[in-house]
């Protein structure tokens, strides 16, 4: 059978490839066959340090889990055309649907053990190695020093089977890798090491390390999430439409089928900016631990996240205008290699602005006074809402403020700028205005909008210093450091 072409993703290789690096998270490397007398794949391979590396097998219950691809193919034919499934499901009698069970079943079942017998993973002394692949083999070469974040996740089936999985950040990578699932004390356990060994601990003494200590900072009552949910305009708009959308093409078209066709994404779209957010944010907690910041959340679907100190590169505080009154906001994150993206949904803006202090050391948060607004001119280009561009540039961040009824303010420490853009349209030169962009390295670009011109020139010229500076002087990305 000839070999598929390389993937995309690094690190994952037909096996038997070299052993290029693809990506700084990764390597991909040669297979390593088991001796004689092993299970193939499940080998015993040699440390460098004259040890051995055992390939694990995820837990026994995967096999389950696996089990309903075939079924979702069919689920989701079905839903692509209805039309199709059922004309095909009338053409079949008890007997042919009862045979096709009798043998679809099995298949599906022997689908799920499959894909889990051919999947193993294995912690040497550098890397942890995943491979996967029924027909053709990938490896995945996983290198300890570039784990930023190991997250626990346990949805409600998994919570009940009492297994987890484990969501792998890597730097310089888009998508998790995971492993799922494992046993709940496996899975602790297993993330634990991995941490100690990405935090430099000598492999022999990792796995005796433990999960760090953990000191919780913030906790999220129920009430206050629900009231906030609430307080969202997001929320009212999406309801407002799921109302009156349907409404008007009922009165218009008369149509069952456009109503119903309009009116189901809409009130998904509705619960899932309430009810889903909620089930998702419930329990909200925060702690701070040598590796980082700890997040649990989720009524159902129960999460563990943490966020990976030196990564986080822009902090977001959102402010709703029915929030403004009880001082809340919501605070969110861009994080380099991580899909982690918020930090808390509500908090007072003293518990926010403590919190961010941990996740930016030596950053604060500035007042509304330090925010200086655009030149008066630049109502002539943006009418009104200019008045929500504000700036502070600090020490140490770089702050940029925008709108007027959802005010949102992004914070950027010095040190994870990459680059600095200056931009006008024509008819900002005219009124002599410019654009300062701020690019980051989660791809996220922060801009001060209707600068002075002047302004904008000493403020791009000021910046690259001050990013060159922030470089130098900033602490080192790495666990526990």
């Amino acid at each position: 059978m000839p070999k598929p072409p390389a993937e995309d993703r690094a690190g994952e290789k037909p096996e038997g490839e070299s052993g290029a690096e693809d990506r700084p998270g990764r390597v991909a490397g040669p297979e390593v066959g088991g001796g004689p007398g092993q299970v193939p794949g499940v080998g015993v391979e040699g440390r460098a340090g004259g040890g051995a590396v055992v390939e694990q097998r995820l837990h026994p219950v995967t096999p389950f889990r696996r089990a309903w691809a075939p079924v979702a193919v069919i689920i989701g034919w079905a839903f692509h055309d209805p039309d199709g499934a059922q004309r095909q499901l009338t053409r079949l009698d008890t007997s042919t649907l009862l045979i096709g069970l009798a043998v679809f079943v099995p298949a599906a079942a022997l689908y799920g053990f499959l894909t889990w017998w051919f999947t193993h993973f294995a912690v040497t002394d550098s890397e942890l190695r995943i491979r996967t692949g029924l027909l053709f083999r990938r490896t995945a070469h996983i290198r300890l020093e570039r784990i930023q974040a190991i997250d626990v996740t346990r949805p409600l089936l998994a919570r009940i089977a009492g297994v987890a999985k484990l969501k792998l950040d890597v730097i310089g990578t888009d998508k998790k890798d995971e492993l799922a699932y494992l046993g709940e004390a496996h899975a602790r356990a297993l993330r634990a090491e991995l941490l100690a060994r990405a935090a430099g601990f000598a492999p022999e003494t990792a796995h005796e390390v433990g999960e760090a200590p953990v000191r919780q900072l913030l906790r999220i009552p129920a009430g206050v999430l629900a009231v906030s949910l609430v307080l969202t305009g997001a929320t009212w708009g999406a309801l407002t439409a799921a109302i009156v959308v349907p409404s008007v093409l009922w009165f218009a078209t008369e149509s069952v089928w456009t109503v119903l066709a309009t009116a189901l994404p809409l009130l998904g779209a509705a619960g899932a900016s309430s009810v889903g957010r909620f089930v998702t944010e419930y329990d909200w907690t925060v702690g701070d631990s040598p590796d980082g910041l700890r997040i649990d959340h989720g009524l159902l679907d129960r999460t563990h996240e943490t966020v990976p100190p030196g990564r986080v590169q822009t902090v977001r505080v959102v402010e709703p205008l029915l929030w403004r009154r009880r001082g809340w906001v919501r605070v969110e994150l861009d994080v380099a290699g991580s899909s982690n993206s918020v930090l808390m949904p509500v908090a007072t803006r003293e518990v926010a602005e403590s919190v961010i202090a941990r996740v930016l050391p030596g950053v604060s948060v500035p007042d509304a006074a330090a925010l200086t607004r655009p030149p008066g001119r630049a109502r002539w280009c943006v009418p009104l809402w200019w008045r929500g561009y504000r700036l502070a540039v600090s020490d140490t961040v770089f702050a940029a403020r925008h709108g007027l009824l959802r005010r949102r303010l992004d914070l950027v420490p010095h040190a994870k700028v990459q680059s600095v853009r200056l931009s006008q349209g024509p008819w900002e030169r005219h009124k002599g205005l410019a654009d300062v962009h701020v690019d980051t390295g989660a791809n996220k670009t922060v801009t001060a909008r209707l600068r002075d011109g002047a302004e904008a020139a000493e403020l791009l010229r000021a910046q690259a210093e001050r990013s060159r500076t922030g470089r130098r002087e900033a602490r080192p990305d790495r666990w526990m450091a």
